[in-house]
């Protein structure tokens, strides 16, 4: 039976409509097969090294074919030995019939298998560190823009006491700083499986070696930093410990949660119109209402982070069952979680990006909802006013909560804007502070240290933390649809 179209197969969204091509191809079977070649090949050059009986015209022919992949006669092999690693050992004998008798040489399958995925997970954590880097730098850039623009704080998702723009994003850039921080502790702290051998214990390897534990330990050292690392683990399963894809998947899984938070804190925002994410010119809202301009990216965000949260779940089980030296009822669904979570993690930072570089901010919507607000929360410095100048503040907190509550009815129950200051200047009892309303009820006077505090986190907390990124900043954030 003929293959069917590709539009007759199902294709994961986060790599046919989302992710990035270098994240795409961080999990691409080129990536994987070629890196279990390039592994193979580590491992002939050290044994080589340490005094196997090694050709160079075996390691040669070894290089010269690590991308000459035979998918067709790789995928016959694997159908008849129902083993994916074997499958390839026979496929890339078939193309270095010289190094065939090496290849795979003393090694089991999670030499290729789990190596190439501490390879791929940490280079996936290298593609998403310098996005999370650019997201930082772009909304620390708005943070200090509108550092001193007051705006109403939200407590309950009810009015407060004032805040300022700039200090409600640091809120977003602190949970930000977090995860870059989780995020490169979690790279920094990964190991290479190493040369390891069926459950751990390096025995056909110490085999290999006529029992001199020396080369053992050598030939691990090798292939490690031929690989790219500078520590393998000590011990290890037949597996590395899946607690590691754990830690991983917290951190992603972290992130997650930041990035919803702050999205859906700009769709409350945008629902009020006193903020909104870009909105190209000949972008559709609504099919149906030509008005509407809504918030889909932030929504992404949002769907798409509640994805990435749950893939944690997966990765919390499989650790925890994983029997004595290993068990494989963690192969098949490794196979979707690592890769699902940092294509999912890549979207919603690439999306990100592009939400922090157009935020449009409508002063005016926010002065206005200001005004709604702000009588009620002066009236205790009107009272102060009132006692220094003499008055009762028992008597002075009666009449202005009357005022109050005939100004609040007004909001409520008639729709109209709140005209507490002008009962107040109508009042004969409050005119020894008329004309100091404008002073009382500037807003600068509630958002006390606000900008100051902006500036002391970005200066400390942020900018220092922005230097690993250097020259990786400037690349601007294009989303697909």
């Amino acid at each position: 039976m003929e293959d069917s179209s590709e539009l007759d197969r199902y294709r994961s969204p986060l790599t046919s409509r989302y992710s990035s091509k270098e994240m795409s191809f961080n999990f691409s079977d080129n990536k994987k097969f070629t890196t279990w070649r390039k592994l193979w090949l580590y491992l002939a050059k050290a044994e080589k090294e340490l005094g196997l009986n090694i050709e160079d015209e075996q390691i040669s022919e070894m290089q010269e074919n690590l991308t000459n992949i035979d998918y067709k006669m790789a995928a016959e092999e694997e159908k008849k030995r129902r083993h994916d690693v074997m499958a390839h050992v026979h496929t890339f004998a078939a193309c270095c019939p010289q190094a065939a008798p090496i290849i795979h040489l003393g090694a089991t399958s999670c030499f290729v298998g789990d190596n190439t995925d501490l390879i791929v997970l940490k280079d996936g954590l290298s593609i998403l560190l310098p996005k999370l880097g650019r997201c930082i730098e772009r909304l620390s850039r708005f943070a200090n823009d509108y550092k001193s623009l007051p705006t109403l704080g939200f407590t309950h998702f009810q009015p407060a006491q004032l805040t300022t723009v700039g200090k409600r994003a640091c809120l977003w850039l602190s949970d930000l700083v977090q995860d870059l921080v989780n995020l490169t502790n979690v790279q920094q702290s990964l190991r290479f499986r190493g040369v390891k051998g069926t459950t751990g214990t390096q025995a056909s390897f110490l085999a290999l070696f006529d029992g001199d534990h020396a080369k053992v330990e050598r030939l691990d050292e090798l292939v490690t930093n031929m690989a790219g690392f500078d520590k393998a683990y000590i011990v290890t399963g037949q597996t590395y410990s899946r607690k590691l894809d754990l830690d991983i998947l917290n951190t992603l899984g972290s992130l997650g949660a930041s990035i919803h938070k702050i999205c859906t804190d700009i769709r409350l925002l945008a629902s009020m119109k006193e903020l909104e994410e870009p909105f190209e010119k000949s972008q559709i809202g609504s099919s149906a209402m030509p008005y509407k301009r809504n918030p889909m990216r932030c929504e992404r965000c949002c769907s798409l982070s509640r994805h990435l949260m749950t893939l944690v779940g997966n990765a919390q089980q499989t650790a925890s069952v994983q029997w004595l030296e290993r068990t494989l009822d963690d192969s098949a669904v490794r196979r979707i979680t690592l890769p699902e979570a940092f294509l999912t993690a890549d979207v919603v930072l690439n999306t990100l990006q592009n939400v922090f570089e157009g935020l449009v901010v409508y002063p005016k919507v926010i002065e206005r909802h200001i005004k709604q607000e702000l009588p009620f929360m002066a009236s205790e410095t009107i009272i102060m006013e009132i006692v220094k100048r003499g008055g009762d503040r028992q008597e002075c907190h009666e009449k202005i909560r009357v005022l109050s509550q005939e100004a609040a009815s007004v909001v409520k129950m008639e729709g109209n804007d709140n005209d507490l200051v002008e009962r107040i200047k109508r009042d004969e009892y409050f005119k020894d502070v008329h004309e100091k309303l404008d002073q009382i009820l500037d807003p600068k006077a509630f958002i006390g240290r606000a900008p100051e505090q902006v500036t002391k986190f970005l200066k400390e907390e942020v900018y220092p933390k922005l230097k690993q990124f250097e020259g990786k900043l400037d690349v601007k954030s294009s989303i697909n649809v």
